[in-house]
């Protein structure tokens, strides 16, 4: 059909079950195929100013929805490369894909506190506070203080921690 007029909404309704046979041609599934309509549609609704009144239509709507198709096709087949089979574990892949040793963070979590233990109050309110998301001006309110000061007790407790906590400087970036 050779469109004159534009209007959207009712080209979409006059080619609406046609749309659904030809993406269960590719799918093979009505799930998929709604999906592949539905990609289709937004892609056609979003590029609709380029169209050119007097052309056809429904060669327009058909030819981005093979498009749309063969892009989700080859995406998928790139995204099940990347999967590796049982015959194709290295050493070199185990040492990316093995799981973490919890027991180490678990020492360091302990360390981290016992660091936090060792300051004196006012270093370690003001400090928490930050670290739990507060803002300085309201930690500032909430302990009745200038932010000036609650910038530098924060300041102090941090270079207590990593004074305290040096050990771990060369493992930074190791442990996740």
């Amino acid at each position: 059909m050779v469109v004159e007029t534009l209007n959207f909404d009712s080209l979409i309704i006059e080619y609406r079950s046609q749309l659904k046979t030809y993406a269960m041609n590719f799918t093979r599934d009505e799930d998929d195929a709604d999906d592949l309509i539905q990609d289709t549609l937004l892609k056609a609704f979003t590029y609709f100013a380029n169209f050119k009144p007097g052309t056809n239509f429904r060669g327009w709507l058909f030819t981005i929805m093979k498009n749309t198709f063969i892009n989700n096709y080859r995406r998928s087949t790139r995204s099940r490369a990347l999967i590796i089979t049982e015959e194709n574990i290295s050493s070199n892949n185990l040492a990316h894909s093995a799981s973490r040793n919890n027991g180490e963070l678990k020492f360091i979590n302990e360390d981290i506190s016992k660091a936090l233990k060792t300051l004196p109050t006012n270093l370690y309110d003001p400090f928490i506070r930050y670290f739990e998301g507060y803002k300085y001006h309201e930690i500032a309110e909430e302990f009745d203080m200038p932010v000036g000061t609650v910038k530098t007790r924060i300041h102090h407790a941090r270079l207590q921690l990593k004074k305290y906590l040096k050990v771990y400087e060369e493992l930074k970036g190791r442990v996740s």
